[in-house]
């Protein structure tokens, strides 16, 4: 349950943010205190891996009163010290590696209370159109918005965007200068400063990038949001879409976003400012994976050859079809990568489970493929969560027939384990 005094500050300083859209905040670093940190504990995930110090929620938790009057003596007297950051690498589908930041869990507590105030402030200033990592915002609802501006605009060609590593790419000199517009609060601007120059432990290793924000940390996406919305979301705003000679829409979520075009030449004016706009703030937009893309509604007499391409924005693939009345809907299926990314995660903890307990397995298959659907499960899309349940049935049957040599599974006996275990099958979550 949230504390209403942490709430009456954090609304005091959403109404004044709202109130002075120029006001610069200089004093804000004094409302962490006691309460504030223990709220900050309360909405910091309690299931993640632990840091380089190897304290969990858990443990933090036994003596939590003590442990946060002593962080906030720290935070308060300049005394903290920001940890540097556990890193391990996740595969990527290109053959590449992802890096996975681990922050200590108090490093976590301490990020989380100055993402509260920074948030109070920014959530005023964030446009609508800006949906990661923001309270009632959502994939989702960045999805059904992209559909809604294609129709709504008659949009002729998608700008379709990759900035080259973002989140290892991030000017730590730039950041602080783009803070100080609205938050120059020394003691927060301290902290951060901490946090982005805190370093990433591999193994027994310690390195210290120059720039970039910390993997993993809960300032990150805030930090992102505020950087992005100057670089991209304000100069789209003002200096780019009432220079358009057509209408035109931007949808962002954290590093992901399209912008969308009535006209072909307003278009290419976009695709051709870019890579100078982010080249200025010492970002870089990917050649190779960024495009422009033909996406306009297929004239009716051109039913078989629309002459259009597709695009892929949080792991859907969007493309024109025929709707089952004969009308041009745009539907949206699983991207081949991430399609291809769950069911070989899918494979591989089958045959890394294959020994245990046939109903522990299947409660967990059951977690899976209902995560999967939540996520997957939009109109037009029921197809391919067919696909993947007969995958992992396939998985299932195959690495249980190899616990041992003599433990062979036909598919008759397979389908008396399904009547006994039946696994949950496809559905549509949303409807968009």
């Amino acid at each position: 349950m949230s504390s209403p005094t942490v709430s009456t500050k954090l609304q005091q300083i959403a109404e004044q943010a709202v109130r002075e859209p120029g006001r610069v905040f200089t004093t804000l670093a004094h409302l962490i205190d006691i309460d504030f940190l223990k709220e900050a504990f309360i909405r910091t995930r309690k299931d993640g891996a632990p840091g380089v110090d190897g304290v969990t929620a858990q443990g933090y938790g036994k003596n939590l009163d003590e442990n946060l009057r002593n962080l906030h003596e720290r935070l308060r007297t300049g005394r903290y010290k920001a940890p540097p950051v556990k890193r391990a690498w996740l595969e990527k589908d290109d053959g590449g590696k992802r890096p996975i930041g681990m922050p200590g869990f108090e490093d976590k507590i301490a990020q989380r209370a100055v993402a509260m105030i920074l948030g109070a402030v920014y959530e005023q200033d964030f446009e609508s159109f800006s949906h990661g990592f923001r309270e009632g915002h959502s994939q989702h609802q960045a999805l059904a918005e992209v559909r809604e501006k294609c129709r709504e605009v008659g949009v002729a060609r998608i700008v379709d965007a990759d900035v080259a590593g973002f989140f290892d790419n991030l000017d730590h000199t730039l950041m602080l200068k783009i803070i100080k517009r609205r938050v120059n609060d020394g003691a927060l601007l301290r902290l951060i400063g901490k946090w982005l120059n805190a370093g990433v432990m591999e193994g027994m290793t310690l390195i210290h990038p120059e720039k970039g924000t910390p993997q993993g940390g809960v300032i990150s996406p805030i930090l992102s949001n505020i950087f992005l919305h100057h670089v991209l979301d304000r100069w789209y705003i003002r200096d780019v879409k009432d220079r358009l000679r057509g209408r035109s829409f931007l949808i962002r979520f954290a590093d992901d976003f399209l912008i969308g075009c009535e006209r072909e030449d307003d278009a290419r004016r976009v695709l051709a400012a870019l890579p100078k706009r982010f080249e200025r703030f010492k970002l870089t937009i990917h050649p190779a994976k960024t495009a422009l893309i033909r996406f306009q509604k297929p004239a009716s007499s051109n039913e078989t050859d629309s002459g259009n391409g597709t695009f892929d924005f949080l792991g859907f693939t969007h493309f024109w079809a025929k709707s089952r009345q004969g009308y041009w809907v745009i539907k949206r299926k699983t991207a081949k990568k991430r399609l291809r990314r769950a069911m070989k995660s899918l494979w591989q903890w089958c045959r890394d489970h294959r020994h245990e307990n046939l109903m522990e397995q299947y409660k967990m298959l059951c977690l899976k493929l209902r995560g999967h659907y939540q996520y997957y499960g939009i109109r037009s899309n029921y197809k391919m969560l067919e696909v993947v349940m007969e995958h992992v049935e396939k998985a299932w049957r195959y690495w249980l027939s190899r616990r041992s040599h003599e433990s062979f599974i036909s598919w008759d006996i397979f389908e008396r384990l399904r009547h006994v275990f039946p696994l949950p099958k496809p559905r549509i979550y949303h409807a968009i």
